[in-house]
């Protein structure tokens, strides 16, 4: 028997004869998600970073470019593990470090009250940005 890649050993049955397999035996400890066994590949294209940026964002405000086009995953992928300026449909703009972008949200740090706090939101919330 098999678990997460690893085979099992066979333990004995308490309650009849033969072989039962142990699922999981004691002390086992599955691999860490996302390690690349069994066909999932590492999370981050090998640019994972835990936790928020360790220095505050830059000093100044970068100047909006109007978008013409909506938001799309495709288009902020390129600002993950990068400080990027956010400016929303509500008027709201902050600094923001992107860790995970989804086909419909991302997520990351933003800069609040001179430390960074985990933050997500729907791509149709954010009116444009720009990566530094």
């Amino acid at each position: 028997m098999y678990y997460y890649g690893y085979e099992m050993p066979y333990i004995p049955s308490r309650f009849g004869g033969g072989q039962q397999p142990g699922f999981p035996p004691p002390g086992f400890q599955p691999p860490p998600f996302g390690g690349g066994q069994q066909g999932f590949p590492p999370f981050g294209g090998g640019q994972q970073q835990d936790g928020p940026p360790s220095s505050p964002p830059p000093s100044y405000t970068p100047q909006e470019s109007p978008s013409l086009y909506a938001v799309d995953p495709g288009a902020i992928r390129g600002c993950l593990y990068r400080y990027t300026y956010i400016w929303l449909n509500s008027g709201s703009s902050f600094w923001f470090y992107p860790t995970y972008v989804g086909r419909d949200s991302v997520a990351g740090y933003r800069w609040r009250n001179f430390r960074w706090v985990y933050y997500g939101t729907d791509l149709r919330r954010i009116r444009s940005f720009r990566c530094s």
